[in-house]
């Protein structure tokens, strides 16, 4: 066999699509320890997720047919959705090989790096996002689960930024979340991607010790502000003006699966919130109130972990 003819086999090798079959319905797959000891697990249900798995069907058919990078990419979105982020990992990985002048992988993979607590390798991701995306145009990011007006809000830049910005926040390091979403800020483009960057920004500068400086963050938000689909940290906003009462973030339902998300969200908000003012008992409840809600994948289930281990070891 020639060289040519060898470096063919192994590209085609390497476009090949092993279909999904390791994701088996009413399957329960470990994936993570929680910052409280915890093991994480996904478990699939076959009926619940029926969509999703047949777009991870089709999403391996696509990049079968043309295996560009945007197509094995959102395999690993698909992947992720599933809650496999062990295979979501794998799969990023393959296309941060395969296409190593991209930032796409990395910033993707260093999302699913936090999600399953390896936030020393989701940061490492990142930095390196960060170079090489210097000096690009902002790239609208299309939505996996599209908001009510399918509209895509976010772009690369912000999500490399933000998801920084958090992973620090995570383990405490609060110079450089603040680094991070300054950075953030300045590629919020619209109402939505501003009031979610500005809410870990203010509550970045409350645990510095820095009230006065959060709250000037505060007069950038306002009811006039369009927002389609970040009501949650909108609401945290408004909860910090004194324009909401504490109590109104938790009336969702965190039982019904549209609305978990949200719930968790303004949880994580609201418990901070009260430990910022000294309320550690009520504060430590509202955690306790994110975690049993299992959606551990979560912003707000995470930081919630976060706090609660803390003040366990206190």
């Amino acid at each position: 066999m020639t060289i040519l003819s060898i470096g063919c086999a192994v590209k085609e090798l390497e476009n090949k699509v092993i279909p999904t079959v390791e994701i088996l319905p009413e399957s329960k797959v470990f994936q993570a320890i929680s910052l409280m000891g915890d093991s994480l697990f996904t478990e699939l249900d076959s009926l619940s997720q029926r969509d999703q798995l047949s777009n991870l069907t089709n999403a391996e058919k696509l990049f079968g047919e043309d295996p560009n990078l945007d197509n094995l990419i959102w395999i690993g979105r698909r992947e992720a959705y599933l809650g496999r982020y062990d295979l979501a990992i794998r799969t990023f990985s393959k296309a941060a090989k395969q296409f190593p002048e991209s930032y796409e992988p990395l910033r993707h993979r260093g999302h699913r790096y936090i999600s399953i607590r390896k936030f020393d390798l989701a940061i490492s991701d990142f930095l390196n996002a960060v170079k090489l995306m210097e000096n690009l145009p902002l790239q609208v990011e299309a939505d996996g689960i599209p908001n009510k007006q399918n509209v895509p809000l976010s772009n690369g830049q912000f999500n490399v930024w933000y998801h920084l910005g958090l992973v620090y926040y995570l383990k405490n390091d609060w110079e450089k979340a603040l680094d991070a979403y300054k950075k953030c800020l300045e590629v919020s483009d619209n109402d939505d991607l501003i009031v979610s960057t500005l809410d870990w920004y203010y509550m970045t500068l409350v645990k510095m010790g820095k009230t006065n400086e959060a709250q000037s963050l505060l007069r950038a938000v306002d009811t006039k502000m369009t927002i389609i689909e970040n009501d949650a940290y909108f609401k945290r906003m408004l909860m910090y003006k004194g324009e909401l009462k504490p109590e109104f973030l938790m009336d969702g339902d965190a039982d019904s699966d549209d609305q978990k998300l949200q719930y968790v969200t303004q949880g994580y908000g609201l418990g901070n919130y009260y430990l910022s003012k000294g309320d550690t008992t009520k504060a430590k409840t509202i955690f306790e109130n994110v975690i049993s809600t299992g959606y551990w994948s979560a912003f707000g289930y995470l930081a919630s972990e976060m706090e609660l281990a803390k003040l366990n070891n206190e």
